[in-house]
């Protein structure tokens, strides 16, 4: 056998693909990644290895399938560095952002916007949130878990949509994971078990420890029950589930949402340019397809109005509605007045998503003042999000980390998002602050758009095409 021997292109390559690899690391701060290095310049130089054995196989059919499993190999781990560090597909799969973003729509999400975050979770499965196909378990192996850091940190600016990992998806029931853990479990308590009639008039205190047991009682039985709910099971922050809305609150900033209309710090923020609300609508006769197709109105949009008797609808389609007299009786706005299971689940407030707030979103390095009054809001960024022991002892006073404390100064900055089809959204109304470590990236570009409601050629959206988001205000 001839002693291999490398000549001066293999050590151009290898001195190359070695320089581009070590200012990658530098890019993102991680040089655990050096014991990679050898490896790759043995690929170039050196040789030691033999990377590709399979091409002395006697077998002509081995060789061709070890052939596209080589080039499938590298495909994946391609794919699994372009979706970490630079980009990812997305696809709008609810309607809480229409009519601004809608069902079908297919995004290419920058990471580079908010800066890259490194994987907290290094061992899963590319192209996998979370579960393998074919019902095959989990895509990650969660026993290794990195610190959160982020390459080349940029803030979010207000009103961007965002791409964010769902904050309350830490716990789920595997026969309903497209279900808040949270809200499903207090629910469970509140309609089947017994309810304080005086629950109004308990104390503060009284109230957070009513609630807490209630949520308590509704995971218990879950958990004792997986033949009908299914195994509940933790997921690592990166593996959550992927939601995209829009951000309508910065760290820092007092919220409040008066007559539907957000405030912050005072003043009205801008609403977005196609905003829905839901309107209890009257019909003469049944819209006629032509107007279905002009006003965007969607087959869901149809069926709550067949069943509920209201739809979602912006400014505009609501004035041409209104001015078709010949079709429609009347139009009147369909005030969201639900309370109880809002965000905090173990708080009494007697918010609604019409009437929310005042609330103070966590800034990095803020300290705030802590009571029995706001713990409900800020328990869960303090225990959850910023893994804190967190107690409250049976005269109501605060115990964080074993030690008493009246403040506490929050380590990561938060966000509040909210989709544009406002009464049609879970978002942070339900289940809170999104912290900066759930942050994915900000879509750029809608490179298809799909209807769901229409087949063929017909269902491409071909004005939606290559339309670029951030011109969606």
């Amino acid at each position: 056998m001839n002693k291999y021997t490398p000549n001066k292109i293999n050590w151009l390559k290898g001195i190359v693909a070695c320089a581009l690899y070590i200012v990658f690391l530098v890019w993102i701060q991680s040089w655990w990644g050096v014991i990679v290095l050898p490896f790759i310049f043995d690929a170039y130089v050196t040789k030691k290895i033999n990377w590709g054995w399979w091409k002395d196989l006697e077998d002509p059919v081995m060789r061709t399938v070890m052939s596209w499993i080589d080039a499938i190999v590298f495909a994946l781990v391609a794919v699994y560095f372009v979706n970490i560090y630079f980009f990812q597909n997305y696809t709008i799969p609810s309607s809480s952002l229409e009519k601004s973003l809608l069902v079908g729509d297919y995004l290419f999400v920058s990471k580079m916007s908010y800066g890259p975050r490194v994987p907290q979770t290094p061992l899963h499965a590319p192209l996998c949130q979370h579960t393998l196909p074919l019902g095959l378990g989990k895509s990650y192996i969660e026993s290794l878990q990195w610190d959160y850091k982020r390459v080349t940190p940029k803030k979010i600016t207000l009103n961007d949509i965002v791409v964010f990992n769902y904050p309350a998806g830490d716990t789920i029931a595997y026969n309903y994971q497209n279900t808040d853990y949270y809200r499903f479990c207090k629910e469970l308590y509140m309609y089947n078990l017994d309810v304080p009639a005086n629950i109004d008039s308990l104390s503060t205190l009284q109230q957070y420890r009513f609630y807490n047991y209630a949520i308590q009682v509704g995971s218990d039985y879950i958990k004792n029950n997986p033949g009908q709910f299914g195994e509940v099971s933790w997921r690592p922050v990166d593996r959550r589930e992927n939601y995209v809305k829009r951000c309508v609150g910065l760290p820092g900033q007092t919220l409040e949402i008066r007559d539907h209309i957000i405030y912050l710090d005072g003043q009205p923020n801008k609403e977005p340019d196609d905003v829905q609300y839901n309107y209890d609508v009257i019909l003469k006769y049944t819209l006629p397809e032509s107007l279905i197709q002009e006003l965007g109105i969607s087959q869901e949009d149809l069926v709550s109005l067949r069943q509920q008797g209201n739809m979602p609808l912006t400014a505009k389609a609501k004035a041409v509605l209104e001015a078709r007299t010949d079709l429609v009786e009347s139009i009147k706005y369909h005030p969201q007045d639900e309370t109880g299971f809002l965000y905090p689940l173990n708080g009494h407030t007697g918010w609604t998503c019409d009437n929310y707030g005042p609330i103070w979103i966590p800034a990095k390095g803020k300290t705030i003042k802590l009571t029995i009054d706001n713990l409900p809001i800020y328990e869960r960024p303090i225990r959850v999000y910023e893994n804190n022991d967190l107690q409250v002892t049976d005269d109501g006073r605060i115990l964080i980390n074993g030690e008493e404390t009246a403040e506490y100064t929050f380590k990561m900055d938060y966000y509040w998002m909210q989709g544009d089809n406002r009464h049609n959204s879970a978002d942070s109304r339900y289940w809170g602050f999104v912290p900066e470590d759930h942050i994915v990236g900000k879509p750029i570009v809608i490179w298809l758009s799909m209807d769901p409601d229409r087949g063929g050629l017909n269902a491409v959206r071909w004005n939606r095409l290559f339309r670029m988001v951030d011109n969606i205000k």
